[in-house]
């Protein structure tokens, strides 16, 4: 066997032990992870506005501070009126609309806790030392006051460490999150009935036109000629009684002695 088939052998069974040697590396790795959460904070935040214009799924609405404000509107949006539940199709021009947004932050501290071997890169004794890690990561760590670190079975401290040196530890990464999660609730108003025509202001004189209803149309049968009433019988007047007639006649006869006894006289 020549001397470049020793070298290319050689070279095939390191490159499989080094690759055994990180698959062993890799499986050692062990991760925690734990959480410790804060107080959750509240955020109430209500918009009122008036819907001014509909198109789709568009609307513009007139905020109560004066902006209009363009909105997209999904399909499955739903808002309260007036105690019903209503869906886009069902939104008029001119209501009140009422959104409230509960805003809910809710902070947490995510601690992850991982243990395995690395290579320093550098070193700022003896406070930090940037170390990669199996894993890929390459982090700047912090170094606790009077940390030991064991090298080929000895025990060094951070001024020891110089960058290529393998070195194991155990690293607590913590990282603060904070969940936020929203809720939106919208109700509103139906716009009002219009108002009623506005009566002109009066000019010049007052006219009032009072119209004369029309008769009703009488039937065909009570059109036709009723026939003409039987002429109605004469009565003479009461004539008056013999009573005067005797006073008359009884005078012409006293006056009629008067004058034959004048005559006599004479």
């Amino acid at each position: 066997m020549g001397a470049a088939s020793t070298w290319k052998c050689r070279l095939t069974a390191g490159a499989i032990l080094w690759m055994a040697c990180a698959a062993i590396m890799l499986a050692q790795v062990k991760t925690t992870t734990s959480e410790q959460k804060g107080q959750a904070k509240k955020q109430v935040t209500v918009e009122r506005g008036e819907v001014v214009y509909i198109s789709g799924n568009e609307i513009v609405v007139k905020m109560e501070s004066g902006e209009v404000r363009h909105v997209t509107v999904p399909d499955n949006a739903r808002a309260t009126v007036e105690g019903k539940e209503i869906t886009l199709r069902d939104l008029r021009v001119g209501m009140k609309l009422e959104k409230t947004i509960v805003t809910t932050s809710s902070p947490k501290t995510v601690e992850t806790v991982k243990s395995g071997t690395g290579t320093v890169v550098n070193v700022q004794a003896p406070n930090y030392a940037t170390v990669r890690f199996e894993d890929g990561t390459v982090e700047r760590y912090k170094i606790p006051k009077n940390q030991k670190f064991m090298i080929d079975g000895e025990a060094k401290t951070a001024f020891d460490l110089k960058p290529g040196m393998k070195i194991t530890a155990t690293r607590i990464i913590t990282t603060p999150v904070v969940e936020v999660t929203e809720q939106k609730r919208v109700t509103g108003t139906a716009p009002p009935p219009p108002p009623p025509p506005a009566t002109p202001a009066m000019e010049g004189a007052l006219l009032i036109l009072e119209r004369v209803p029309r008769p009703e149309p009488i039937p065909a049968a009570m059109t036709q000629p009723a026939p003409e009433p039987a002429p109605a019988v004469k009565k003479l007047p009461k004539t008056g009684s013999v009573v005067p007639l005797m006073g008359l006649l009884g005078l012409i006869f006293t006056g009629a002695s008067f004058g034959v006894r004048l005559l006599r006289r004479s």
